[in-house]
């Protein structure tokens, strides 16, 4: 608990550093960093690691992807590496069929999910940087993600009884799911009022409670979903590069279903607009 806390009292104002205060091909690049470690680290988890080209491949393909999207060449930057990591994973499998290095269907899918689907739903964030005012829709996800996160565990540690997940996540309750759903609905009406009283934006509140709700949701369901690959594979964490926390999946598993989620709902329902002098 005490790792866990150090870390998000360095990270956080780094973060709003990278924000606020950096060009945007800083925070596009920290993006890249992110969804490469991932690929690497997804890689390991499944047994990626047997055939190192794999591995290389995921992990170059996740960094052109934001990178493709902070240039605006999201869609044809994403078809290329996706045509040509798919080439080259199955060449591999060609060639390992029937020896020791055998590559399975499920690894040459987890390549693919690793090195381009994640990486392109994580790019969401760079897009959301992109966009006028994109720095306050950044921190939208960010919010969300980390305050349900938060708000699930410390309901749970206080209030939870009943266990919701008990195969997949032995730690999360009942209780502890709604509470961080709750809270992290909450967060973004909170975040809404904050920019009221700071900035000239128009919010709309009821737009936020769906942005909320929506978040804290699949928030919940993105950190159970990359949990249930950790029983299945039989590993504690993806990593430990971020002491308390594991690996870079372990902190951004949710994100990789809140962000995009959050991109799609700016476009719908736009909740935040400049107000006009």
């Amino acid at each position: 608990m005490k790792q866990r806390i150090i870390i998000a009292c360095v990270f956080v104002p780094l973060l709003f550093i990278v924000v606020f205060y950096l060009p945007s091909y800083v925070f596009a690049a920290v993006v890249a960093i992110i969804c490469a470690v991932c690929a690497y680290e997804l890689q390991h988890a499944i047994g990626g690691k047997k055939n190192d080209r794999t591995v290389i491949y995921a992990v170059f393909s996740a960094v052109l992807i934001p990178i493709g999207v902070f240039f605006e060449l999201g869609e044809q930057v994403f078809m290329a590496v996706l045509l040509v990591l798919m080439s080259l994973v199955f060449v591999e499998t060609i060639v390992a069929f029937g020896t020791i290095r055998k590559i399975t269907f499920a690894q040459v899918l987890t390549t693919l999910f690793g090195g381009a689907v994640i990486p392109l739903l994580l790019s969401s964030l760079v897009s959301m940087k992109n966009m006028q005012e994109g720095r306050l829709f950044v921190l939208m996800p960010v919010i969300v993600a980390f305050i349900t996160d938060g708000g699930a565990y410390f309901t749970g540690v206080f209030l939870g009884k009943r266990k919701a997940f008990p195969r997949v996540s032995p730690k999360k309750t009942v209780e502890g799911c709604i509470g961080g759903i709750a809270i992290g609905t909450f967060s973004m009406v909170i975040y809404g009022a904050v920019l009221v009283m700071t900035t000239f934006h128009i919010v709309v509140f009821w737009a936020l409670l769906i942005y909320g709700v929506v978040g804290a949701v699949l928030t919940e369901l993105g950190d159970l979903a990359f949990s249930l690959v950790k029983r299945e594979f039989e590993i504690k964490d993806y990593g430990r590069i971020l002491p308390g926390h594991g690996g870079m999946l372990d902190r951004f598993d949710s994100m990789i279903f809140t962000a995009p989620a959050m991109y799609l709902l700016l476009q719908v329902i736009p909740a935040i607009s400049v107000r006009i002098k």
